[in-house]
């Protein structure tokens, strides 16, 4: 009997969990006694530690994209999408996203790593006139939009950018969009709660540079409101203040992408609750923002960030290779046991600029060039793809280079067509407005020496 492992998503845990399998049981799935097949919408895994470099025009969206044939050669890829599990069958029905036509998969082994979207719903318009991430393409046009901005008639309203959310996302994209203007753009992020970063409520000194630095750039911040309506001239605020808008921007968190078919496993926010080892019910596995994972030693979920959505997917994987192993009888393989899910963190990373950066690794707390090399470490380590790690490397180092060869105020950013372009890095300097209008960016400010190129926030 040959068995069948579906991993449903193109994200990080499908890419772990089927590297998981491959050292486990990686004669078998060559011999074609154990079969990998990827349900995934999109073709190719987005890389999100960068997203912030790219919406800046640091790096060009390629590098952040690398095909899931590429990465996982030995698995069918089915562009599709899941629409509903029947348990009892062990049946996954889906749907193809080039005609709509929906069929029906069997698995003995099923891997749910389908991961989130942006809860627009729950802002009147936001569906409909703010812009997202999670989505396939999301990025590309994001990045579109803010060189679009950048572009527009001076003092026009496609020159003002509205980030909604203050979390590790939110305060990334503001900066990218900050740091891509050059001054150009009027950029405001609006959070509900009243700070900036719950993420970091344990770091209150890492916290309070990321706002010095969200300053330095030109940032408008404005906290203890909440967006309350979304239309194509801007965002209104719950306080009735209206604050006109080009683009709006969702960091909102993130709610489940769901499946027919489990909705009993849910938690009171759709993701599936899981066991210690990952599993969801007999043949069900889950990990990333679709699941909620128990972090080790505690009773609340794990973050939904990529290195953990990297481990627990890998984790997932190990196991049902284990599980195989033991329901097939299939040889190779010597770690037979399920294991509980350890992995309790490693820490987080913000960079706003070439060697200017701020990071905590297991609690220590880290600042400077220092703190840029751990985030970089960490990132190139976890890139899919060895080849697209090196050419983002080549990346920075010709930034940086440039930026340092005497630019001046001009800062020289590649662009996706492999050469590159000149913009305006000045410094603005902010002064503080009316109470409820933000910040306003002066031009006229001096600075005492250039300043290099900034690279915004990303948690790791």
């Amino acid at each position: 009997m040959n068995a069948r492992v579906v991993l449903l998503g193109g994200g990080y845990v499908t890419l772990f969990a089927y590297r998981a399998l491959m050292r486990r049981l990686g004669r078998q799935i060559r011999s074609g006694r154990v079969e990998i097949v990827v349900i995934s919408p999109d073709d190719a895994h987005s890389f999100h530690g960068f997203t912030g470099e790219v919406i800046a025009g640091i790096l060009p969206y390629e590098r952040t994209r690398t095909p899931l044939a590429e990465v996982m050669p030995h698995a069918r890829i089915l562009p599709a999408r899941a629409v509903r599990i029947d348990r009892r069958q062990r049946l996954v029905e889906i749907e193809r996203v080039d005609d709509g036509v929906r069929s029906d998969l069997s698995y003995t082994a099923l891997v749910v790593g389908t991961g989130g979207r942006e809860p627009v719903g729950r802002v009147p318009g936001m569906a409909h006139h703010g812009r997202t991430l999670r989505g396939p393409g999301d990025i590309l046009a994001l990045s579109d939009r803010v060189a679009t901005a950048v572009d527009a008639t001076a003092g026009s309203v496609d020159r003002r950018i509205l980030v909604v959310g203050g979390g590790l996302a939110g305060v990334e994209l503001a900066a990218a969009a900050a740091d891509r203007g050059a001054g150009d753009l009027q950029v405001t992020l609006v959070h509900s709660g009243p700070r900036l970063l719950p993420e970091l409520d344990d770091q209150p000194r890492l916290r309070a540079r990321a706002r010095a630095e969200l300053i330095r750039l030109g940032v408008a911040v404005r906290t203890g409101v909440r967006v309350a309506a979304v239309d194509d001239g801007g965002a209104r605020l719950a306080d009735g203040t209206y604050l006109r808008a080009g683009t709006v921007i969702a960091t909102v968190g993130q709610s489940p992408v769901a499946i027919g078919g489990l909705e009993e496993f849910g938690d009171e926010r759709g993701r599936l609750a899981t066991g210690p080892d990952l599993s969801v019910t007999t043949g069900i596995w889950a990990a990333g923002d679709a699941a909620r994972v128990v972090r080790p030693g505690t009773r609340e979920p794990v973050p939904a960030n990529a290195l953990w959505a990297i481990k627990a997917g890998a984790h997932a994987g190990a196991n049902v290779a284990a599980s195989l192993h033991t329901d097939l009888g299939l040889p190779g393989y010597a770690g037979r046991v399920r294991r509980p899910f350890t992995y309790r963190g490693l820490g987080r990373a913000a960079s706003f600029g070439l060697g200017r950066s701020i990071s905590e690794l297991y609690g220590i707390p880290f600042t400077g060039a220092l703190a840029w090399v751990l985030r970089m470490v960490f990132f190139m380590r976890f890139m899919p793809s060895r080849r697209r790690a090196l050419a983002v490397v080549g990346d920075l180092v010709s930034v940086r280079g440039r930026v340092r060869g005497g630019r001046g105020v001009q800062q020289v950013v590649p662009t996706a067509g492999g050469g590159s372009s000149v913009s305006r890095s000045g410094v603005p300097q902010v002064v503080p407005a009316a109470a409820g209008a933000g910040a306003s960016v002066s031009r006229s400010g001096s600075r005492p020496e250039p300043a290099p190129s900034r690279l915004p926030v990303r948690q790791a």
